[in-house]
């Protein structure tokens, strides 16, 4: 009797993969194709079966706007020392809804592919990057109209290599921390869906904490002058990173648009805002805080991604 060799003996043991066993983010590079695919499907399904589609894209910051601009800007004359404060507004808004549509789906995006997750492995982070992709891919409709203001304001004519480096740095900031957040609070919602509720008040508080209907100067005053507090506290507040990508984008944007009307007489000695300082270091002090929270976040999630399946 003919004993048939084995194919598999002649392979080392080390070389097969424990099943279910993660290499963390690095997974989403040797899946890409997967990542891909998953970008795709949230791309195209989340307008299916709407008539309006991808204008949706552009008439809900548009009517957030609107909302802020007509209350706070006129109403309530938030918009006083602030030149073109449209323009100010509108370039805090898109970052965002940025961070809050990448915070909140990575956050989801485990619970919402749960058949998945219990069905076949698969790296899990790739649902979480996928939500932050998904929601840059959307963020682009939003820059592209504050864009073409902008040229008409004459934006083009004031925009220095800094101000695209300012664009690309204050992305990378709120997408790196969206994220991490995002695999932080993504992974504590399979077990305890509280999550999702503690992300929705934390979205809340986003749009308030940093500079985006208001001046950061404001901030300075009432907490230095007002509440004669530590100035440090100024410090910290400006270290947010959501704080940071919005003042890059106010350099990025709002500040080449506006320079014909900053340096005009009608603004000269009543208080008109300026951009924070250290803006430079400030970047690299949010990056590596944006960083050290993914890093944080990815640790949780692996430590609890082994039980998913059977939370969910």
């Amino acid at each position: 009797m003919t004993i048939k060799p084995d194919p598999y003996a002649i392979i080392p043991r080390a070389d097969f993969d424990i099943p279910g066993k993660s290499h963390g983010l690095i997974d989403v590079v040797r899946w890409r194709y997967l990542l891909n695919l998953l970008v795709r499907t949230g791309v195209t399904t989340r307008y299916r079966n709407s008539v309006l589609g991808w204008t949706w894209s552009y008439v809900r910051p548009a009517a957030q706007f609107l909302v802020f601009w007509v209350v706070l800007g006129i109403f309530m004359n938030l918009d006083k020392g602030i030149p073109n404060y449209a323009v100010y507004l509108f370039s805090g808004i898109v970052v965002i809804n940025l961070f809050s549509e990448g915070f909140k789906n990575a956050t989801t995006s485990i619970v919402g592919n749960a058949p998945l997750v219990r069905k076949v492995f698969l790296p899990r982070q790739l649902f979480a990057v996928s939500a932050v992709i998904v929601a840059f891919v959307h963020f682009l409709p939003q820059v592209g109209l504050l864009l073409v203001v902008c040229l008409l304001m004459g934006w083009i004519a004031h925009i220095s290599v800094l101000s695209i480096l300012a664009v690309l740095a204050g992305m990378i900031i709120v997408m790196v921390f969206s994220l991490g957040l995002g695999l932080f609070f993504g992974a504590v919602n399979v077990r305890f869906r509280d999550a999702e509720n503690i992300v929705e008040l934390m979205l809340l508080l986003a749009t308030w904490a940093s500079p985006v209907l208001y001046a950061w100067t404001m901030v300075e005053q009432a907490v230095v002058d007002r509440l004669h507090w530590p100035s440090w506290l100024v410090e910290l507040y400006l270290l947010n990173p959501i704080t940071q990508g919005v003042e890059l984008f106010h350099y990025a944007f709002w500040r080449p648009a506006s320079e014909g009307m900053i340096s005009a007489a009608g603004y000269a000695g009543k208080g008109m805002i300026e951009l924070p300082p250290n803006l430079g270091w400030n970047t690299l002090w949010t990056f590596l805080i944006a960083v050290a929270t993914l890093l944080i976040g990815q640790f949780v999630f692996r430590r609890l991604e082994g039980k998913f399946a059977q939370d969910l």
